[in-house]
């Protein structure tokens, strides 16, 4: 019976990897089938695959958007192998991993929002697994999500959904008085300040990834390039090979694909935490919550 369930236990935990690395191989399948051949150096957007024709703006259906649900369905499954079997005593590393995971994402949330948005940790680590995963895609010549302006926008406008959300928490009238501080002139710049968020946060972490995917593209051709200069000189096949395209891709890639994709998401989490926590006026808030339960009492 003990050797069943952990033919089971086992049967499980290599479908759920599989079904992780799966959406994964397909989005390189599906490049591989409809991506056109190029020559030479192509910097281009995300692909459109097909259009919606909708009443009022037709609905593209783009590269990036496919990529980005393929991440979620790859992460969702990474999710459950990773608690698959958990129990209440930790006795396997990915136990530990997985505890360590949560308990660093719910102190980060404690140390920069506080103890009110204890709940918002599960966002978080999503946030940061998504922006992560969503970069980490150009590692395998796939398009990352996060170089596409219309999906990082996307979750800018989401955080800035919430931003607001919490800021009227002590009433409208509240929140535009917010506009008059500390001095009624101010209240322009502070409109502005306001709409800027969203769009700073979108820039900002669009900006790094595109910028990165450039540099490594073009410094990749221009080695290719030199390297055709200087060596092609040399006898039949060999002076085919772009040797010095060998190595130094490969480290700016660690840098840009790695370092900074995995840097910008802990940015952007960062910054949606920030952004929430100050945006919320907490002793209004308790005020408020005081006098109601005075006036009930």
């Amino acid at each position: 019976m003990k050797k069943s369930n952990n033919k089971r236990f086992l049967a499980v935990d290599i479908l759920l990897l599989i079904l992780t690395v799966l959406p994964i191989v397909f989005a390189i399948v599906l490049k591989v089938l409809t991506e056109p051949p190029a020559d030479g150096i192509q910097i281009t957007g995300a692909r459109i695959f097909f259009t919606v024709h909708m009443p009022v703006q037709d609905w593209y259906i783009t590269e990036a958007q496919i990529n980005s649900w393929l991440v979620i369905i790859s992460v969702f499954f990474l999710c459950l192998y990773m608690t698959h079997g958990i129990k209440q005593k930790p006795n396997s590393k990915r136990q530990h991993i997985a505890e360590w995971a949560v308990e660093k994402t719910e102190s980060l949330v404690k140390e920069n929002m506080g103890e009110y948005f204890a709940g918002f940790a599960p966002f978080i680590a999503a946030v940061i697994l998504l922006s992560a995963f969503s970069s980490l895609l150009s590692l395998c010549g796939l398009f990352p999500p996060t170089s596409d302006l219309n999906i990082v926008g996307g979750w800018a406008v989401l955080v800035f959904v919430l931003i607001t959300y919490y800021t009227c928490k002590c009433g409208p009238l509240h929140y535009l008085k917010s506009f008059a501080e500390p001095v009624p002139l101010l209240a322009p710049l502070n409109i502005i300040s306001e709409v800027a968020t969203p769009l700073s946060m979108a820039f900002r972490h669009y900006g790094n990834i595109l910028s990165g995917t450039v540099i490594s593209v073009l410094v990749g051709a221009g080695l290719q390039g030199l390297s055709s200069l200087v060596l092609g000189w040399l006898p039949g096949v060999l002076g085919d090979i772009p040797f010095l395209r060998i190595g130094l891709p490969a480290v700016l890639s660690v840098y840009f694909d790695v370092f900074s994709g995995c840097l910008q998401a802990y940015i952007f989490a960062m910054l949606t935490m920030l952004y929430v926590s100050n945006g919320f006026p907490a002793d209004d808030y308790e005020k408020r919550k005081l006098r109601k339960n005075t006036k009930h009492a």
